[in-house]
C-alpha cells in the first residue's frame, strides 16, 4: 500500500488486531507490534507437547453481545457467519450452588421465567419485568453510549435518554446487588443475576445497577460458542488484518513512544533514561522504539495506538510530563479481579459439568473479600471459592482427545503478582477438591492427566498487567462510562488507546467497540478516507 499515512499499533490482542484491521481498511499503512511470540494477548491458546490433542483457551470463553461482532465484521467487509461457526449452547450454563441441587439455566425469556417461578413463587413475573428493563438499558447503552467514546454530552441529551433519565441515574447510583436483592429472595436467583459483576472485574456490591443489562445478554440473547474456541475469533481478526495489508511483527517489544520532545535522537528515549520532560499539551508522537532479537529499532508513525495495558503505556512508555494518567492517578484506582487459571486434561466423561458451569458458595461475601480486600503481598486467603468452569470438550471435540475432557477453571483472585507457585498450586488443589465435591465426581483429581496454571504474576509478565490484573479496571461507579477515562491522550495529540484497560470496558465485545471508537477519533482528525483500504475477504 502506498500513499497512506503510517500507523503503529502496540499490542496484538483482540483490540490491537481489530484496531489495526480497521485502520488498514481506512487506508493507513499499519504496523502491528506484539512483544509475545503469538497474537491474541489475553485471548490466548495453550497446547502442550506432553499432552497432544488438548487445546485450551487461556482467556475469554463466553461469546456474548453478538451485535458487537456483527458490527465489527461488517466494517471489515465481511460477516460473522463468514468468519465464525457459532453453536448455540443449551442450557446457557449450569449452576452448582452450595448445599442445593444443580440448576440448569436456560436461554429465552419464557424458559427463564419458568425456572425462576419454580424456585420462587412470583419470581417468574418479576424476572420478565427485570429482563424487559435490562433489555431497554442494554439497547440504550449500545445505541447511545458505547460507540461514542464518551467525548460529548450530546448522547445524554437525546430524547430517548432524557425520558429515562431518572431511572438511569438511579441505576448508576445504586448497586447491582441492591437492585437484585430487593426484587428476589431465593439465593440462587440472586446469584444468577449478580455474578455477571465478576465478568466486569468487580463485585456486585460495588457494581452500578445499570449493569443489570448483562443479564439480558446471557439470559435473553443467549450464549454461543465459536467452533475452535476464541482461538478461532483471534485467527479471524488476524487474517482480516493481514488481508487488508497489516504488517504484524511478533517478538517486537515496544520500549518507548517517541515524541517531538525528543526529536534530535529518538533512540535515546529508552525506559529509565532521560524521562524528565516538561509538561506540554502539543506534543506529537513520532513513532516508537522497538526491541527485537536483532536489537533496537525506531519505527516512525503518523499515528500511534496503544492497545497494551494502559498503566504500562502511560507510566512505562511515555516520559514524565506527557502522561494523561501518571502514577499518582493509579494510587486510588480499583484494579478489579485477578485470577488463578487452571487448565486440566481429564480422563473419562464429566457430564456433571455443562459447557459453562458456575459454582457458588452459600455465603460469597468472604469470597469477594478474598479477591478485593486482600493487601498485595500480605497474608490471608487470596482466592474465591465461587468459581467458573468451562468444559469446552462438551461442545468442541477437537479440544481434547477422544475419551478425555478439557476443563478451564477460572478462580477469581486478588490482584497480587507476589503470589508464588506454591500459592497458585494450593489454590488450584483446593479448587479441584471443591469441584469434585460439588459436582459429585469424587475421583476427579485422580483422573487428571495434565494440569497447567496461570496466576497474577503470569499476567503481569506476559501482558504488563498492572498489579497482575486479569481483566482491567473494575466497573465501579467512578470507573464506568465517561468517568472511566479517554481513548485519546490529552498530552500527545496523535496517541490513542484501545482495549480492556480503557473505555468502554472489559471483555472481547468491549475491545471491538474500543477499537472502532479509537479509529473513529483518528479519522476525525484527518487521514485516509473511510473504505480506501483493501477488501476484507476471508482466505482461511
Amino acid at each position: 500500500m502506498t500513499g497512506g499515512r503510517r500507523a503503529v499499533v502496540i499490542g496484538a490482542g483482540v483490540a490491537g488486531l481489530s484496531t489495526a484491521g480497521l485502520l488498514a481498511r481506512r487506508g493507513y499503512e499499519v504496523t502491528l507490534l506484539e512483544r509475545g511470540a503469538t497474537v491474541g494477548g489475553r485471548a490466548g491458546t495453550l497446547t502442550v507437547d506432553d499432552a497432544p490433542g488438548f487445546r485450551w483457551d487461556t482467556g475469554p470463553s463466553w461469546y456474548l453481545m453478538p451485535e458487537a461482532f456483527d458490527r465489527f465484521f461488517s466494517l471489515m467487509g465481511t460477516s460473522t457467519s463468514e468468519q465464525l461457526d457459532l453453536r448455540e449452547l443449551s442450557p446457557g450454563y449450569r449452576l452448582l450452588p452450595e448445599g442445593l441441587d444443580p440448576v440448569n439455566v436456560p436461554v429465552g425469556e419464557d424458559a427463564v421465567a419458568e425456572l425462576f417461578e419454580s424456585l420462587e413463587p412470583g419470581a417468574g413475573a418479576e424476572i420478565r419485568r427485570y429482563l424487559a428493563e435490562a433489555g431497554d438499558t442494554y439497547r440504550i447503552a449500545v445505541d447511545r453510549f458505547l460507540y461514542t467514546g464518551f467525548t460529548s454530552p450530546a448522547p445524554f441529551l437525546a430524547p430517548e435518554v432524557a425520558r429515562r433519565a431518572v431511572r438511569l441515574v438511579r441505576l448508576l447510583a445504586g448497586s447491582l446487588e441492591g437492585l437484585v436483592n430487593r426484587r428476589f429472595r431465593d439465593r440462587r436467583l440472586r446469584q444468577i443475576l449478580s455474578y455477571p459483576a465478576v465478568f466486569l472485574s468487580s463485585r456486585p456490591s460495588q457494581t452500578p445497577a445499570l449493569y443489570q443489562l448483562m443479564s439480558f445478554t446471557d439470559l435473553v440473547q443467549g450464549v454461543k460458542y465459536p467452533s475452535g474456541g476464541f482461538a478461532a475469533v483471534v485467527e479471524a481478526l488476524r487474517q482480516l488484518a493481514v488481508d487488508n495489508g497489516v504488517d504484524i511483527r511478533t517478538g517486537a517489544d515496544v520500549t518507548g513512544i517517541v515524541t517531538d520532545r525528543d526529536r534530535a535522537n529518538p533512540l535515546r528515549q529508552i525506559p529509565g533514561v532521560g524521562r524528565a520532560v516538561a509538561a506540554v499539551s502539543s506534543a506529537r508522537a513520532l513513532g516508537v522504539n522497538v526491541r527485537t532479537s536483532a536489537g533496537e529499532e525506531f519505527i516512525s508513525a503518523d499515528v500511534v495506538v496503544s492497545a497494551a495495558d494502559l498503566h504500562h503505556t502511560e507510566t512505562g512508555l511515555l516520559p514524565d510530563g506527557l502522561q494523561t494518567y501518571p502514577e499518582r492517578r493509579w494510587r486510588g484506582a480499583d484494579p478489579g479481579v485477578g485470577a488463578v487459571v487452571v487448565m486440566l486434561g481429564v480422563e473419562g466423561e464429566l457430564r456433571e459439568l455443562a459447557h459453562h458451569t458456575l459454582i457458588f458458595s452459600e455465603d460469597w461475601t468472604p469470597d469477594f473479600a478474598a479477591v478485593f480486600d486482600t493487601v498485595p503481598g500480605g497474608p490471608g486467603h487470596k482466592a474465591s471459592r465461587s468459581v467458573y468452569v468451562s468444559r469446552t470438550s462438551a461442545t468442541d471435540p477437537d479440544a481434547a482427545p477422544e475419551g478425555y475432557e478439557n476443563l478451564f477453571v477460572l478462580v477469581p483472585a486478588a490482584c497480587d503478582p507476589s503470589m508464588g507457585s506454591s500459592d497458585i498450586d494450593a489454590i488450584a488443589d483446593a479448587t479441584l477438591d471443591m469441584i469434585a465435591q460439588r459436582a459429585g465426581v469424587p475421583d476427579l483429581v485422580d483422573r487428571v492427566v495434565v494440569r497447567r496454571t496461570l496466576g497474577p504474576a503470569d499476567f503481569a509478565e506476559r501482558y504488563n498487567s498492572w498489579r497482575g490484573w486479569a481483566l482491567g479496571l473494575a466497573h465501579t461507579l467512578t470507573q464506568s462510562a465517561f468517568m472511566r477515562g479517554t481513548n485519546r491522550s490529552r498530552a500527545v495529540s496523535n496517541l490513542y488507546y484501545a482495549g480492556s484497560t480503557t473505555t468502554p470496558g472489559v471483555g472481547v465485545p468491549m475491545c471491538l467497540i474500543s477499537a472502532e471508537n479509537a479509529v473513529t477519533r483518528i479519522s476525525r482528525s484527518g487521514g485516509p478516507s473511510r473504505g480506501s483500504g483493501r477488501s476484507g475477504r476471508d482466505h482461511r
